[in-house]
């Protein structure tokens, strides 16, 4: 279901605020679409001014850094270790920003926002 991002019916100070219009059309967020562990799947969501944002729905790959020796490998991903955003999401291998992911490296945590930019990058902890 989509979002409402519109202004609170809420005061600051907790009372009712009285809007003078309705909902709009560009007040509304588009469904949330967590990027999960599988074969490599993009979505184009069509933004305003006709500007495009790519999403990622699924990754099987990801762009590790190694920061001892400075190079960028493409690694398969294995599975999601841990993620502070949401405990569930570890179950569910859901991937996004600030998850900690095994591959073939060792763990690595993910720096980009997959569901945004179309790309899982990531850093090696050592």
């Amino acid at each position: 279901m989509a979002q409402w991002q519109g202004q609170s019916n809420r005061k600051s100070t907790g009372g009712r605020l009285v809007l003078a219009r309705g909902k709009r059309k560009f007040e509304i967020s588009r469904e949330k679409q967590y990027t999960k562990l599988g074969t490599e799947t993009r979505r184009q969501y069509r933004g305003r001014g006709k500007s495009y944002k790519t999403g990622m729905l699924a990754a099987e790959f990801a762009n590790v850094v190694d920061k001892k020796t400075q190079t960028v490998k493409k690694v398969k991903i294995l599975n999601v270790i841990a993620n502070p955003s949401d405990p569930n999401f570890v179950q569910r291998n859901i991937l996004n920003k600030g998850a900690t992911i095994k591959t073939e490296l060792g763990d690595a945590i993910v720096t980009s926002r997959p569901g945004q930019v179309g790309a899982v990058n990531a850093v090696l902890l050592n």
